[in-house]
């Protein structure tokens, strides 16, 4: 179990998606899906740290494993191509979500002047054309 032969895997994806990381990435999963010599080779330098988190999901009472969501790389591609779309939509439909802020409410549309402000417009106005002449 080479890591050779992970490499050799990576770049036949790669070749495969023309270069395009996500769709590489979503082929090598669905590979080592149904090769256990990729799987074992691609997990292996990180066994330690998957060991420890099953560990502490069993201690911590949370026995049920996550289900993991089956992408396939012509799901990846329609998110992809979608992707620029969606952040052009949300940023014009003018709710966009604020960092930080959970319930963020969209500012109110300006309402009309009062009269008080128009007159203290106006006096400011008054003043300056006093000390002007």
């Amino acid at each position: 179990m080479s890591w050779e032969y992970v490499e050799q895997k990576i770049k036949e994806a790669l070749h495969l998606h023309r270069g395009n990381a996500t769709r590489t990435r979503q082929q090598i999963i669905n590979w080592a899906m149904d090769d256990p010599k990729l799987l074992s080779t691609l997990v292996k330098p990180h066994m330690v740290g998957i060991t420890a988190h099953a560990i502490q999901r069993v201690v911590s009472g949370k026995t049920k494993p996550e289900p993991v969501p089956q992408a396939k790389p012509e799901d990846a591609a329609s998110k992809e191509d979608s992707f620029g779309m969606d952040i052009l939509k949300t940023i014009a439909g003018g709710n966009t979500a604020q960092f930080g802020q959970e319930n963020y409410n969209p500012p109110r549309r300006k309402g009309g002047v009062s009269q008080g402000h128009i007159d203290a417009i106006n006096a400011m106005i008054a003043k300056n054309g006093d000390k002007s002449d």
